[in-house]
């Protein structure tokens, strides 16, 4: 078991990929916090865990909130004593709104659930990292922000913005032996679609220029796999990189 004896914080957990890493962990050992902003979806991947043998609870989080962030890292931590793993996952679409067309709203909606809850996460972990000397971080960026357009403009910047804070946490706090790195999956079958409502003809037009450059779909469980590796100790001289797994579709 590859992290036997850890506990771990995934956010977006009750689907998609954030399920998938959640059980995966699990299975690997950790006692998991099941954090969701659907709380019943979440006890249902929390039972899941259960039945199969592992430990693990819900929390309710909005992540673009600091009050659910503070609570779902002290309740992680009054649970199980300690936090060894941040798995930021949770993230929305953005309509492939293009800049043209952005509001304020929607560019602030998108930050403050990709971008700011990732920050605020790893801003209340890196206390319990820093007293222990060892922590990992895991981002699920995207596709998207390693390139110009494979969505709108907010969603888009607000992965770049990930990236960036990935490599900056990896390289500032790798002299206190913690570890940050992201994932950039590139099209995954997951329910992520369902924040998107009202999508741009232009921008979604723009974005799916690409679309049959891409040599397949991916699954959340294939996903999960590189979160489990960067979220073990076979990751250990791994530090400040967004990996992409993308079946090979941002390398042409």
């Amino acid at each position: 078991m590859k992290l036997q004896g850890k506990t771990a914080i995934v956010t977006g957990a009750a689907s998609g990929m954030g399920r998938s890493i959640a059980i995966l962990y699990a299975a690997e050992g950790a006692k998991v916090a099941v954090s969701d902003i659907n709380l019943e979806a979440a006890e249902k991947v929390t039972q899941e865990i259960k039945d199969a043998g592992g430990e693990a609870f819900a929390i309710k989080t909005n992540v673009a909130s600091e009050e659910d962030i503070q609570a779902l890292v002290d309740q992680t931590v009054q649970k199980y004593g300690t936090l060894d793993i941040l798995v930021n996952n949770a993230g929305i679409m953005d309509n492939f709104v293009p800049a043209g067309e952005l509001t304020d709203e929607l560019w602030e909606r998108v930050f403050a659930i990709n971008t700011t809850g990732p920050m605020r996460a790893i801003r209340k972990a890196l206390p319990i990292f820093l007293e222990k000397g060892r922590g990992v971080i895991v981002n699920v960026a995207s596709a998207g922000g390693l390139n110009g357009s494979r969505a709108g403009a907010a969603y888009t910047a607000s992965k770049h913005a990930v990236v960036g804070l990935t490599k900056n946490v990896g390289f500032q706090y790798a002299v206190k032996g913690i570890r940050c790195n992201a994932i950039a999956p590139g099209g995954v079958a997951t329910n992520i679609s369902a924040s998107m409502t009202q999508p741009s003809e232009f921008g979604a037009q723009r974005a799916m220029a690409g679309m049959n450059l891409n040599p397949r779909v991916g699954e959340p469980d294939e996903i999960a796999k590189v979160a489990l590796f960067l979220g073990s100790d076979d990751a250990s001289f791994v530090n400040g990189v967004t990996l992409a797994a993308d079946a090979g579709w941002t390398a042409y």
